[in-house]
């Protein structure tokens, strides 16, 4: 018998010992995809080709490219994560995300280090930090199925990549205000994905659990970050 179908029914239907254990090992797991991620962008950060490899992310049309080339990782990676498939693959799906992710990150990251007040970084970390243990507390002390967040999520993201796109392809910024209102979609995304560990996921799912809220965070810290970049500057 397959490892789904051991786990047909959601974890909220297990035992109190198996919804434990999930959870542990999903948030284990996110910690371990946050310390991948910043030993990557460690790597770029440190590579003597990051300045060139920025410019060229962020030059002419080069940001279209990287979101495209990002997309397609990131839904490869989830279809992987979610299988039903071997754990290799789950792990594979996972790291091949964080990565992504790391690659993503590198020019705003470039930018913070080098041209960003020193305490950019620890600001942005530790208010992202506060915000997704907020969101978890209240998640898990509530218990309340925020599901129904999911249309309003695809929606909002949907509409999110077209204003993206849009400022890419005629060069205005989106400031501060844009990046308030990404705060507030990263942070309805951790909560909707808490509740589904809470609430949805199988047990044997602690892999694309964790790369859902991995996802999430990394989302929250970027607009965070950006958040304290323009405060700084002005």
């Amino acid at each position: 018998m397959s490892t789904a179908r051991a786990y047909a029914r959601p974890v909220a239907y297990a035992e109190a010992t198996v919804r434990s254990d999930f959870i542990r090992r999903t948030y284990t797991h996110l910690a371990f995809a946050v310390l991948g991620f910043l030993a990557v962008e460690n790597v770029l950060l440190s590579w003597s080709g990051a300045p060139a490899l920025v410019g060229l992310m962020v030059g002419g049309y080069g940001w279209l490219v990287v979101l495209a080339a990002f997309m397609g990782v990131s839904w490869l990676a989830d279809r992987w994560a979610q299988s039903d498939a071997s754990p290799q693959l789950q792990y594979l799906g996972l790291g091949l995300f964080v990565v992504a992710e790391a690659v993503l990150f590198l020019p705003l990251l470039y930018m913070a280090v080098n041209f960003s007040s020193p305490e950019v970084l620890s600001k942005a970390g530790l208010m992202t930090l506060v915000l997704f243990g907020g969101l978890t507390f209240v998640a898990f002390t509530t218990r309340k199925d925020f599901s129904f967040l999911r249309g309003i999520l695809a929606i909002g993201g949907f509409i999110a990549l077209g204003v993206i796109l849009v400022s890419i392809l005629f060069g205005f910024s989106l400031g501060l205000f844009f990046s308030t209102i990404m705060v507030a979609y990263a942070a309805g995304s951790i909560l909707y994905t808490t509740s589904n560990i809470i609430h949805h996921y199988r047990p044997d799912q602690h892999v694309a659990a964790s790369l859902a809220l991995f996802a999430g965070v990394a989302l929250l810290f970027w607009y965070v970050l950006r958040i304290f970049m323009a405060l700084g500057d002005d």
